[in-house]
């Protein structure tokens, strides 16, 4: 008897800093509770570009071959035993986080905390799990999230960046009925922008932001994410931490001066992930204010403690999101973030994934057009 040929599709992996083939793999049969799902578009995120750049992410170093991605939706091909709420044809987004469902996090519905949390794109366990970068994936089904009918696959794969902000957001008590909220946002990346736009539909009564990249300011506030923005001045690094503290301090007074707001804000994200600009979040803070820690960035950093605990500001550690997915599609659907698409500034297919991580670590393209969110599609 001869063997049964399987179809095959193709995959964009990861073999070390750099190394990225374009390769023909075995496409499996969905197993139990499982489902198929061909992959429409992809957005790369920054934990995404590490991976690319350096064979690592922090701590995490790719120890095998592995498909990158974790921002993505597509159409359901096939659907593997017991799954009976999705069916071929089924536009989905792909939450990329496969929990558990038997830790004491898991059980408190906390499962972005989850101890044996397999995150597809991410190399901290090992076997790595594979993220969407490929034509075909098998994926569970209980994390396949059905879109409303009036958004797009590129819209749908935003549900993954945007449910880290509503995560942050139920973090710092902040929701659609915070109308009389004051909201500063550090760093106008996807991620920042995406915090202004969440804030904005809140109904928070301002919205600010500042960066070091007058281009990506100038964007923010030509697109009405942000109300007002400010730019950082340059400056040599500091020579001692109580220089830092000092300088952080004094830009962050002008900051708020600017912005005609010299109390502070009622809740600051911080979405760089730069130790001068999470010193500066907490004097930010309007006293009794919050600050939600987003970006993933300095490993170490020196605080002003003694500013946060006798003025009260709560300082919030946020990691990436749990329980956000429905809400997020339906966010994106209802027309409440306007302009959102204007984040997806490039296209890319999958063969040419390296350009576009090339691309994505430049920061602008030949035309000298800023770079924000990278979608990667079918061929």
């Amino acid at each position: 008897m001869s063997p049964i040929a399987l179809p095959t599709q193709h995959a964009a992996v990861l073999h070390g800093a750099k190394d990225l083939h374009f390769e023909e793999r075995t496409l499996w049969p969905p197993h139990q509770g499982q489902a198929q799902v061909a992959v429409m578009a992809t957005g790369l995120c920054g934990s995404d570009l590490h991976y690319y750049a350096h064979g690592r992410n922090g701590d995490f170093v790719v120890q095998a071959p592995l498909v990158l991605g974790h921002e993505a939706a597509g159409i359901v091909t096939a659907v593997g035993p017991g799954v009976k709420h999705l069916v071929p044809g089924q536009r989905v987004a792909i939450e990329a986080g496969i929990m558990c469902n038997n830790c004491s996090y898991c059980a408190k519905g906390r499962y972005n905390l989850c101890k044996n949390m397999r995150f597809c794109s991410s190399a901290k366990t090992f076997p790595h799990a594979d993220g969407t970068l490929q034509e075909r994936m098998n994926h569970p089904a209980h994390v396949l999230h059905p879109l409303p009918d009036n958004l797009s696959f590129e819209q749908a794969a935003l549900a993954e960046p945007l449910s880290v902000l509503i995560h942050a957001s139920r973090r710092a008590d902040f929701s659609p009925s915070s109308h009389n909220t004051t909201v500063l946002v550090f760093g106008v990346g996807a991620i920042g922008l995406l915090a202004c736009a969440l804030a904005k539909s809140y109904g928070a009564s301002r919205v600010v932001a500042i960066d070091i990249n007058q281009t990506r300011l100038d964007f923010a506030l030509q697109n009405g994410f942000a109300q007002q923005v400010y730019c950082l001045p340059i400056s040599d690094r500091a020579k001692t931490t109580d220089e830092q503290l000092r300088r952080a301090k004094e830009n962050i007074s002008a900051a708020l001066t600017e912005f005609n707001m010299p109390d502070g804000f009622d809740l600051v994200f911080e979405c760089t992930g730069a130790e001068p600009c999470i010193q500066m979040s907490i004097h930010a803070a309007v006293t009794g204010g919050k600050v939600m820690l987003v970006g993933m960035g300095s490993r170490n950093v020196t605080l002003p403690l003694s500013a946060a605990a006798t003025r009260e500001v709560d300082i919030h550690g946020s990691f990436r999101y749990a329980h956000t997915y429905p809400t997020a599609l339906a966010l994106l659907a209802s027309g409440k973030l306007p302009g959102i698409e204007k984040i997806i500034t490039h296209r890319f297919s999958l063969q040419d994934t390296a350009r576009a991580f090339e691309l994505l670590a430049r920061g602008r393209d030949d035309e000298g057009n800023m770079v924000l969110k990278v979608m990667v599609g079918p061929q």
